[in-house]
């Protein structure tokens, strides 16, 4: 037995079928509202999600006061303001002040933020507060580079353009020579895959 709201959902997205003029009873489309609604409870999932708890389990004492960098986390999030696809790449990097985090939990922490309604920007600014507030490390280095579906496929529809959007805390913002190096890791060739 579904749920009411499920039932809610699904006759919105016949709604909407309805409103381009497509037929929800066509054989292709009847079972898409169900699939849609499902899609939806994934790529949201990160509304149920705790960053902070997820990065607090994997903690660890750590002499480490030089730079870990996660380079090239893929992410896909959606634009709050038209519900099309951002396609992009996450790069990562904090100054250990006496703990590190499980490398995984980066990534999984990118994910909650993506999987929102979003826009780049904020997107950018939440993976750095939430690094900073559950590690308090010395400093957090975040640059997204992505690609927005709702300037390539409506609007001024540019295909292949890249936004490119950094949140710097601690000693990236302050230091320079932090900066710098990070700037100049994350535009480096990767290199050699493993």
């Amino acid at each position: 037995m579904k749920k009411k709201e499920d039932i809610e959902f699904e006759n919105a997205v016949k709604t909407m079928m309805l409103h381009v003029n497509e037929d929800p009873t066509r054989e292709g489309l009847l079972e898409t509202p169900g699939r849609v609604r499902k899609a939806y409870e994934f790529i949201y999932g990160g509304y149920k999600e705790n960053p902070k708890e997820i990065l607090e389990k994997a903690l660890f004492t750590s002499s480490n006061d030089e730079m870990v960098l996660l380079k090239d986390i893929e992410f896909y999030s959606t634009c709050e303001h038209h519900l099309l696809p951002i396609i992009g790449r996450v790069h990562v990097a904090y100054i250990p002040d006496g703990k590190v985090v499980g490398l995984s939990k980066i990534p999984r922490v990118v994910n909650v933020f993506a999987r929102r309604m979003q826009i780049q920007e904020q997107l950018t600014e939440q993976i750095a507060d939430a690094i900073m507030e559950a590690i308090a490390p010395k400093g957090v280095a975040v640059v997204i580079q992505a690609r927005h579906m709702c300037m390539e496929m409506r609007g001024v529809e540019k295909i292949n353009s890249t936004t490119t959007s950094s949140a710097l805390r601690g000693l990236f913002k302050k230091d320079e020579k932090t900066r710098s190096e990070f700037f100049s890791l994350i535009n480096s060739p990767t290199g050699t895959r493993y």
